[in-house]
């Protein structure tokens, strides 16, 4: 491993830390964990880190035995956890129980955005509660600006696409609510039924597609976390 300027200490969580505790190296490890494996996919679940950084983070996990780094016939890299870095899947995943069960809910929403969320939503999917055919489902925030207010997901032959830019399908359903709403309901702080019922969350379309939502979104996985504050 690289000294890049530790803690000084031989206990192991010191030792953990000097390799986990730089800024964005978690989120990385996450999400290689969820199975992104490319640069660009990378990228897309950490939109706010910049591209030097992320080759930075992810030479320093190579360096500590983290993770592996393969360069396939096309010229392109593709990057996997290693033992090591498979081994951390617990401490990742306690991680986040512990922030869903204890950090205040208003806390956790001001962390708001859409590209985010429309990934880890994307890669969440639960196709099997989806018509077999093409499904095309639009997410509208109006309170965001025009960039960032439609985003289109498109589920077809078990693969589900995401984009921020109309794909030319048919829409077969329309979901138009608040970045927060959508947020909180991903996160397991509400239920699809309660912001209809409130009329914070307007769903429009095939009602094969909409009556679902709740299932097919399959949700954070750590929505079913209990909370201990609100």
């Amino acid at each position: 491993m690289q000294d890049r300027g530790g803690y000084g200490q031989f206990c192991p969580v010191s030792m953990a830390s000097e390799i986990l505790c730089s800024r964005w190296t978690t989120l990385i490890v996450r999400e290689l964990l969820c199975g992104s494996t490319h640069f660009n996919e990378l990228r897309r679940g950490l939109p706010k880190i910049s591209p030097a950084l992320l080759s930075k983070r992810l030479k320093e996990l190579q360096q500590a035995g983290v993770i592996a780094v393969e360069r396939l016939n096309n010229g392109a890299t593709r990057y996997r956890l290693s033992e090591a870095g498979e081994e951390l899947r617990p401490v990742i995943i306690g991680l986040g129980n512990w922030a869903q069960r204890w950090i205040e809910s208003r806390l956790s929403l001001k962390n708001l955005d859409p590209s985010l969320l429309m990934w880890d939503i994307r890669r969440n999917v639960q196709t099997d509660h989806l018509p077999r055919r093409r499904s095309a489902i639009q997410f509208l925030y109006p309170e965001l600006p025009a960039g960032r207010r439609a985003w289109w997901l498109v589920v077809e032959d078990g693969t589900v696409d995401v984009c921020n830019f109309d794909p030319g399908y048919e829409i077969d359903l329309v979901v138009t609510t608040s970045l927060r709403t959508m947020t909180a309901i991903w996160m397991g702080l509400t239920t699809v039924k309660d912001e209809v019922a409130a009329g914070t969350l307007d769903v429009e379309g095939d009602r094969k597609i909409a009556e679902p939502m709740q299932d097919w979104l399959g949700l954070s996985i750590f929505a079913k976390v209990p909370r201990r504050v609100q």
